[in-house]
């Protein structure tokens, strides 16, 4: 059985009198995709960026493919964060070329073909683009890297639910092709459901529930349903 990609142990992060973090243990399986699902504020992005070291938590351990996050991992790890955007005088195709010469493990033959398959040209400038489109040419740019680990933060945001099916069908036939983890943060539980072979639901920065996404519907029923049944109990409307 492989190494687990991420680790937590008792992880604090405090944003002044805010806890973003509060003692969240939990071990994320290599090989996954996974959910990360809780409400506004439950400290899903704060954990992402942990991951990806862009922040250093105040207490507790954290280890990202075996190592501590940080310059070293950052190479293993294709990055989307909550409303990223891009630069507007650039085209697709300029997006394309900038992840090839910067981004380790880009492949471009996998970003032309993800950008055929979500009807995107190559020649449109950014900055004519809808916010839907938009969210695609990041979304590629994230899923083209071969690399062990991807986190995306709320990557449906601003694509219409019919694109979203089929966006998320086509993500599923990719990783069966490849040995990658990805870590999935959404509000959209009902459309992306499907996708999950783990689930991680979170409150208050602490992991509430943790396991396999069959194991959670056998016990609750649809995601959906786990989602209003768990935070219910949580003491959340």
């Amino acid at each position: 059985m492989s190494e687990p990609i991420v680790v937590c142990k008792q992880l604090s992060k405090q944003y002044g009198d805010k806890k973003a973090l509060s003692g969240i243990s939990l071990s994320v399986p290599a090989g996954k995709i996974v959910g990360v699902l809780g409400p506004n504020g439950c400290g899903k992005s704060t954990l992402f960026r942990t991951i990806t070291g862009l922040v250093q938590p105040d207490q507790g351990e954290i280890r990202v493919l075996g190592q501590t996050p940080g310059w070293r991992t950052n190479k293993d790890i294709a990055y989307l964060p909550d409303r990223a955007r891009w630069y507007p005088f650039h085209t697709t195709l300029k997006a394309f070329e900038w992840g090839q010469s910067f981004l380790p493990g880009f492949d471009m033959a996998a970003a032309r073909s993800f950008a055929e398959f979500m009807d995107i040209e190559l020649d449109m400038r950014i900055s004519g683009m809808s916010r839907g489109q938009e969210a695609r040419v990041m979304l590629i740019l994230c899923m083209a890297r071969k690399v062990p680990l991807i986190i995306l933060d709320e990557p449906f945001a601003g694509i219409d639910v019919i694109s979203r099916e089929a966006i998320i069908s086509g993500i599923i036939d990719y990783l069966e092709e490849r040995e990658q983890s990805i870590l999935i943060s959404t509000h959209d539980i009902q459309e992306v459901e499907g996708l999950f072979d783990y689930t991680i639901m979170m409150n208050k920065g602490q992991a509430i529930w943790t396991g396999d996404t069959e194991d959670l519907r056998a016990e609750y029923g649809s995601l959906h349903h786990v989602f209003r049944t768990l935070y219910k109990k949580e003491g959340i409307r």
